[in-house]
C-alpha cells in the first residue's frame, strides 16, 4: 500500500514538472544598454528574479547599443521580427505607438498612480509605456559665486525671473573670473536640445507645436513668445555669456568643475560626479520667463510590441520590474531619478535630506513632457537645427518661420498623425 502511494505521489510530482516545463512560454525583450555595466547587471537581474517568481514566463534580454538602438527596433518592426517586450525613449513612444510597433500595456494604471508624470507613456488616451526612472535638469552653481557675486539662491517656491537670471549672468561676466558665465552643453546636438531648451521656450509662452491639436507649429513656435524667445536666446551667444555650437565635448565635461563656467545648464546624471569635484555645488531650479519655470521629463520606458502574441506575460514583467527596490538600484546604480517617492526614501541620493533630493522635487514640480505626438521624431531634428541657427546668428524671425513651416508640412504630409 505504502509502495502504491508513493509510486502515486511519483507519478502525480513527475506530471505536475513536466506541465510546468511545458506552461513556460518564453518571452523576448530588447534592450537598449549595451556597453554600460551597471545598468546591464541591475536589468538583468530583474528578469533572473521574474523568471525564477513564476512558472508561466521565461524573458530572455538581448541588448543593443543606445546609439543603434532605435534605428534597430525601426527595422525589426518593418520586416516583423520585434520581440515581445521593447524599451522606448519617452518622446518616441507616440511614433511608434502609432505606427503599429507597440500597444498598451497591460497594467491596472492604479498600480502607478504615484509615479512621476514624466514616466507615463501615455498616447490617445492608453497607457503604452512606464519608465522605472526620470530625469531633470537644473541650474549648477557653486555657493560661493553666489556669495561672491551677491545674488540670492532661487528657490521652487521662488525661482529667479528672466531679469534676476540676465543679472545673475550679468555679474558673472563682468566679475572677469570666468571663460563663460554659462555652460548650455551646446555640442551635444542631438535630443539635448529639445530636452533642455524646449522648456526655455514654454516657460516664454510658445512650444514646438500646439498642443492643443498637434496639427500645426503656426504661433506656438513663431509666434511672439516664439520670437521673443529666439531674441533672448541667440542674446546669450552674440553678449558671449555662453559657448556656442563649436563647443568642445571635453570643456562641457570638466567646465563647471574646473572654474570655467559660473553656472551649468545640466542633468541630474552629472551630479554625483560633479559633487565629487565640487564641495558647494549647488542645483538651482528653472528661471521663470514669464510663464512658468519649466524643465523637460521623459526617460527610458518599458513597453510591449504590437506583434506579441503574448501581451499578458510582457505586461507581467514590465509590472513586476515596477517594484520600489528595482526602482531604488536604478537610482543608485546609475543616478536618475526614481519614479516614486516611496523608493525615492530607499536610495543613497534622493531620500529626505540626500544630497540629490532636490532633483525629484524638480521633476514633481517643474517637469514637462515634449510634445506628445507622432510627429515628435521629425520635430524635435527641425528644432534642434533652429537652435544651432540662431546661436550661429541666423535671423530670428526667418530662422522660426521656417522651423514651423517645415514642422506643418511635416504634418501634412502624414495626415495630421492621427490628431
Amino acid at each position: 500500500m505504502k509502495l502504491t502511494k508513493l509510486l502515486l505521489a511519483s507519478l502525480c510530482a513527475s506530471t505536475f514538472m513536466s506541465g510546468a516545463a511545458l506552461a513556460q512560454t518564453d518571452l523576448t525583450m530588447w534592450y537598449h544598454g549595451a556597453g554600460n555595466e551597471v545598468e546591464s547587471k541591475i536589468i538583468n537581474q530583474i528578469v533572473d528574479d521574474f523568471n525564477a517568481s513564476q512558472i508561466d514566463w521565461k524573458v530572455t534580454i538581448e541588448s543593443f547599443p543606445q546609439t543603434s538602438y532605435n534605428d534597430s527596433v525601426v527595422a525589426a518592426a518593418l520586416a516583423g521580427n520585434l520581440p515581445d517586450i521593447i524599451d522606448v525613449d519617452g518622446p518616441i513612444m507616440p511614433n511608434w505607438a502609432w505606427s503599429g510597433y507597440m500597444q498598451p500595456l497591460q497594467i491596472d494604471e492604479a498600480r502607478i498612480a504615484s509615479f512621476l508624470p514624466g514616466t507615463k507613456g501615455i498616447w490617445d488616451g492608453k497607457l503604452y509605456s512606464i519608465g522605472l526612472w526620470d530625469a531633470a535638469v537644473a541650474l549648477y552653481a557653486r555657493t560661493s559665486t553666489l556669495e561672491e557675486l551677491g545674488l540670492s539662491i532661487p528657490t521652487l517656491e521662488k525661482p529667479w525671473t528672466k531679469d534676476e537670471f540676465m543679472a545673475a549672468l550679468k555679474k558673472a561676466k563682468e566679475s572677469g573670473k570666468y571663460k563663460y558665465a554659462l555652460d548650455l552643453g551646446m555640442n551635444d546636438q542631438g535630443e539635448w536640445y529639445p530636452y533642455a531648451y524646449s522648456p526655455f521656450l514654454q516657460s516664454f509662452g510658445g512650444d514646438i507645436v500646439d498642443r492643443s491639436s498637434y496639427k500645426t507649429a503656426e504661433g506656438a513656435l513663431n509666434g511672439d513668445a516664439g520670437l521673443a524667445f529666439g531674441e533672448w536666446w541667440q542674446s546669450l551667444f552674440t553678449e558671449g555669456y555662453a559657448p556656442g555650437t563649436s563647443e568642445s565635448p571635453a570643456d562641457q565635461q570638466t567646465g563647471f568643475i574646473d572654474g570655467s563656467f559660473a553656472f551649468q545648464w545640466n542633468g541630474n546624471w552629472r551630479a554625483v560626479a560633479t559633487m565629487a569635484e565640487v564641495d558647494d555645488v549647488v542645483f538651482l531650479p528653472a528661471p521663470d520667463f514669464g510663464n512658468g519655470p519649466t524643465i523637460g521629463a521623459g526617460s527610458w520606458q518599458f513597453g510591449v510590441a504590437k506583434t506579441s502574441k503574448n501581451p499578458d506575460g510582457a505586461s507581467a514583467f514590465i509590472e513586476f520590474a515596477l517594484q520600489d527596490k528595482y526602482l531604488a538600484a536604478f537610482s543608485d546604480g546609475i543616478g536618475l531619478i526614481p519614479s516614486t517617492a516611496t523608493a525615492a526614501q530607499m536610495t543613497i541620493n534622493y531620500k529626505d535630506g540626500g544630497p540629490l533630493a532636490v532633483f525629484y522635487d524638480l521633476s514633481n514640480a517643474q517637469a514637462k513632457v515634449r510634445p506628445v505626438t507622432p510627429g515628435y521624431v521629425v520635430q524635435s531634428k527641425v528644432f534642434t537645427k533652429a537652435m544651432a541657427d540662431l546661436a550661429n546668428g541666423a535671423d530670428v524671425a526667418d530662422t522660426l518661420d521656417a522651423a514651423a513651416d517645415e514642422i506643418n508640412a511635416d504634418i501634412k504630409k502624414n495626415n495630421g498623425y492621427g490628431h
